[in-house]
């Protein structure tokens, strides 16, 4: 479907009124990028506290404020949902969203497992409504250029590739971290990244999976290693959330490398040729709130009268979610 801008790159098919259920930090930082999109607003917000919901609304300037998320799709009818809760919540509320018949755009992980993913995938295919895991990274310009590179035959043929990420949260049995009753562990806050962004680059499924996984003293995934098998290569994947990584992505091919410094958020990257010369260097100087991109697919998406994203599409988090099944798998053993 085709947009016309009025002079001010307005959209003349109106704006689209995003809703948002949850009023945590990651909220903020999506209303920061729609209040950078001339033709999207966000119009209301849900919480499990209407008091935290109201709050969230004064500070972003948000007309409707609710305490109750099905009230909230009832009274606002919103053209599309933002899904900011742990991820322990997603899967409901995504059958919420789907029962009124509402686009979704959801943060990683969307889902658990994936019993949860085909549900709404299925529900989601019957009632022609678009879903979406706001796997942001893989809209931002070095992975696209990364992919570019790679498309192009710089590196030649992939023969490697290593994604390493890890941080030191913080230690409370209580926290979204360590806590399994709201989803805690690796998997679901960063080896997401790891995986969703390396398969996008890779552009074809593995023949094989290997799963090791480090279980805490709270039951959830601590590190997780996960290595993906291909005919002609493999990746390597670790992810922590009790070690400090030095957060870094290298794609390895017969004719040279590709670096992502901070490849789910970063704004490098680095092309070297077969000889290890850096032959170009890839800066992103322009994004600065990079939930512009996926945010600005969504609407597209969404006014197009698709139900998925060609760059984030179902296939990507439904075979995420299996992933999670094997790490939930390991950690069973542990236990």
């Amino acid at each position: 479907m085709e947009k016309i801008y009025d002079r001010k790159g307005k959209d003349v098919m109106g704006e689209f009124r995003f809703a948002i259920m949850g009023a945590g930090h990651i909220a903020n930082k999506f209303c920061d990028a729609v209040s950078r999109l001339p033709d999207v607003a966000v119009t209301a917000v849900a919480s499990k506290s209407v008091e935290r919901a109201q709050e969230f609304a004064a500070r972003n300037g948000i007309g409707h404020a609710y305490g109750d998320y099905e009230e909230m799709l009832e009274q606002e009818k919103p053209d599309g949902v933002y899904i900011a809760v742990l991820p322990s919540d997603h899967f409901r509320l995504s059958m919420l969203c789907m029962e009124h018949n509402t686009p979704v755009l959801c943060e990683k992980a969307m889902f658990t497992g994936s019993r949860e993913a085909e549900k709404v995938f299925a529900e989601a295919g019957k009632r022609k409504v678009f879903v979406m895991e706001a796997m942001w990274s893989r809209f931002l310009p070095t992975v696209q250029k990364a992919k570019q590179w790679i498309a192009e035959g710089r590196i030649g043929e992939i023969t490697y590739t290593d994604f390493e990420i890890g941080f030191l949260a913080e230690k409370n049995p209580e926290n979204r971290f360590f806590n399994k009753k709201v989803a805690g562990g690796a998997a679901y806050d960063v080896t997401v990244y790891a995986y969703e962004i390396v398969s996008f680059l890779m552009g074809q499924d593995p023949a094989d999976i290997q799963v090791a996984v480090m279980r805490g003293e709270t039951g959830v995934d601590v590190t997780d290693h996960v290595v993906l098998q291909y005919p002609d290569c493999m990746a390597s994947l670790t992810a922590s959330i009790v070690a400090p990584m030095d957060d870094r992505l290298a794609v390895y091919g017969s004719g040279g490398r590709i670096v992502l410094p901070l490849p789910h958020h970063g704004s490098e990257a680095l092309l070297y040729d077969k000889e290890g010369m850096l032959a170009e260097h890839f800066l992103d100087r322009v994004t600065e709130n990079g939930f512009t991109y996926e945010i600005r697919e969504a609407v597209d998406c969404i006014r197009a009268g698709k139900v998925q994203s060609d760059t984030a599409p179902w296939k990507m988090t439904a075979d995420c979610a299996a992933l999670f099944d094997r790490i939930e798998e390991e950690l069973g053993k542990k236990a």
